[in-house]
């Protein structure tokens, strides 16, 4: 079978050029309004607050962490609807760690850390077990060069 490609557009606009613009390092605005065409919700985004950002707008650090964590949920929860696998719940507490050195940074790894809900105590090994499936299956985490891992919680509905 051929390869498909997918195509994704997303505009990213500095919205912090009001400010007199990049007359220094220390002085500019970080802010960007991050939108896709036809899609109601716009992202605020900025520098990771170490970087001189705003600390209340997404930097693209937790974008990629929010990405890996998203894609994984969905292979996941696919995963499990073809499989007979309920789940009520499932969030994610991900965390990402980035090496920054001359200059230059870059992640080290990210770890997702799913807890799920089941419907059922039969569920739970093969609950389980899609996790690595669904690492797989995430077409973010096979576009990445560092670790992505998982250790996922399960826990079965009214218990």
């Amino acid at each position: 079978m051929a390869a498909r490609e997918h195509g994704y557009e997303v505009t990213v606009r500095w919205s912090g050029s009001a400010d007199g613009g990049t007359t220094a390092y220390k002085s500019y605005s970080r802010d960007t309004d991050i939108t896709v065409a036809g899609k109601p919700t716009m992202i605020l985004g900025s520098a990771d607050p170490t970087f001189l950002g705003d600390p209340e707008r997404w930097n693209p650090e937790e974008m990629l962490v929010a990405s890996l964590s998203q894609c994984h949920m969905l292979s996941y929860l696919a995963l499990c609807a073809l499989r007979g696998v309920v789940v009520t719940g499932y969030e994610d507490a991900a965390r990402g760690t980035m090496s920054e050195e001359r200059g230059s940074g870059h992640f080290t790894e990210v770890v997702l850390n799913p807890v799920v809900t089941v419907a059922e105590e039969s569920m739970v090994e093969t609950a389980a077990t899609l996790h690595e499936k669904a690492h797989d299956a995430c077409f973010i985490a096979n576009s990445v060069n560092f670790p992505v891992r998982h250790a996922p919680e399960i826990h079965v509905a009214g218990h």
